[in-house]
């Protein structure tokens, strides 16, 4: 993918961990890769269907002066954050953020971070079995939908199945969803569970019932085996209340395990 470049823009500001640097402040360079795809204004030669990289400049500089951070690691996530959440058609960013008078008492040519944020694709299923369980799922649609990080794209109808697992229990409702989000899995894990939470679920008894039930199905092309998440979600392929609201929404999407279309998988 094509992208614009920012090349040590110079902003006078007061980060840094000591009392004197917040109040004297010095200069900073914010140096960033901007990934879009050009080709719309490359044919039609418009602004207005690419990013107006001098309008950027002052947004990184009023964003770096607005604030002010201990570390330059808080400072640099908070530019590239907002970079994705401000222009829509930046898909992806890479910023570095230096700090050429760092308080080190030792010869130096520069200090730096260099951080890297993107939207991703991501395919979530939704359940639930206890009290008004449309309305629970309605609730985790509309907490990520009030999230910046998250953009809801799609929702599937909604399905009633049977309880999996082997606990007796009240059918289940069934949902997936798809949306892109800058979170990384594991930060999307964590806000899952805080939805989750939010919603009463308590967890007693594994694969017993749940107020509202989150999981990340799958995760751009992610394959991914951590004590504490696997993607794609471990045996989906087995799962009708998954595979049923997935194919409504994702029909070609591509198993990364599997190699094969969800709509085939269901089939």
């Amino acid at each position: 993918m094509n992208y614009i470049t920012i090349k040590n823009l110079r902003v006078f500001a007061c980060h840094g961990v000591f009392p004197e640097e917040q109040k004297i402040g010095q200069p900073f360079f914010i140096s960033a890769k901007l990934y879009l795809d050009t080709g719309s204004a490359a044919r039609e030669d418009s602004l207005e269907t690419s990013v107006d990289y001098g309008e950027v400049c002052h947004f990184l500089t009023s964003l770096m002066t607005e604030k002010t951070f201990r570390l330059i690691e808080a400072a640099a996530e908070y530019l590239a954050q907002n970079l994705l959440w401000k222009y829509p058609l930046i898909h992806a960013v890479e910023l570095s953020l230096s700090k050429p008078n760092a308080p080190v008492n030792l010869p130096f040519e520069d200090i730096s971070i260099t951080v890297k944020r993107s939207w991703h694709n991501v395919y979530l299923g939704i359940g639930s079995n206890m009290g008004n369980r449309k309305e629970y799922l309605d609730f985790a649609v509309a907490k990520l939908n009030e999230d910046k990080s998250c953009i809801v794209s799609k929702v599937s109808s909604y399905v009633v199945t049977k309880p999996y697992g082997g606990v007796e229990q009240e059918d289940f409702l069934n949902g997936a969803v798809y949306i892109r989000t800058i979170y990384s899995p594991h930060e999307l894990l964590c806000f899952l569970h805080e939805i989750e939470n939010n919603a009463g679920r308590k967890r007693l008894v594994h694969w017993g019932p749940r107020t509202l039930d989150l999981d990340i199905l799958l995760y751009d092309s992610l394959i991914l085996e951590d004590p504490d998440l696997i993607i794609p979600h471990p045996d989906m392929e087995n799962r009708e209340f998954v595979l049923k609201p997935l194919c409504e929404i994702a029909p070609f999407k591509l198993h990364p395990v599997l190699l094969k279309r969800i709509r085939d998988i269901k089939a």
